[in-house]
């Protein structure tokens, strides 16, 4: 297993498609955050900002500025499940920006937009565990070859982050199971 100061290879290609599938995971919890305040295109913009850098966009300083916005979005969010449901934008705004180090830390930038739309969904669905597995169990089928290659490059998910960490964990051990 590498330590935390290796470096991993990390190819362009891999970040198109780790941010493709991180837009996914968020885009099924965008909805939860358009009920409350619909005129806040934040969310949407990062997402959006995300597709773009999938299918073949620079990673510009406006992309990474786009995923700051989400989670400011977040931060104003009259809900929890809206607050879950911003933040998986910011996350998936922010894989573009996955750094090429092992470090467990890496792992929440792969699958924290699918970790905080399961919890989005779950607290949408009044905390339903059922509701969060279904969505987990959708990213997992959904992950692209090069989520699990670069998490097999990766210590495991860290400890910690309540229940969305939990989501990242279980996520993080199925892919590469």
């Amino acid at each position: 297993m590498p330590t935390e100061s290796d470096k991993i290879e990390l190819s362009e290609h891999e970040l198109r498609e780790i941010a493709g599938y991180a837009a996914d995971c968020a885009r099924r919890a965008l909805s939860i955050f358009e009920q409350s305040p619909p005129a806040d295109t934040r969310p949407r913009d990062a997402i959006d900002a995300a597709y773009a850098f999938a299918g073949g966009g620079r990673r510009t300083n406006a992309l990474r500025q786009s995923g700051w916005a989400a989670y400011k979005a977040a931060q104003g969010a009259d809900s929890p499940a809206a607050v879950d449901a911003a933040r998986a934008a910011s996350h998936a705004a922010g894989a573009a920006f996955l750094h090429p180090l092992a470090s467990a830390h890496q792992v929440k930038h792969i699958l924290g937009a699918a970790a905080h739309a399961a919890r989005a969904e779950e607290l949408a669905s009044g905390e339903d565990p059922c509701v969060a597995a279904g969505t987990l169990e959708w990213a997992r089928h959904h992950a692209p070859t090069a989520v699990t290659a670069v998490l097999g490059r990766l210590p495991d998910a860290p400890p910690g982050g309540g229940r969305v960490g939990e989501f990242i964990r279980d996520l993080d051990a199925a892919l590469r199971a």
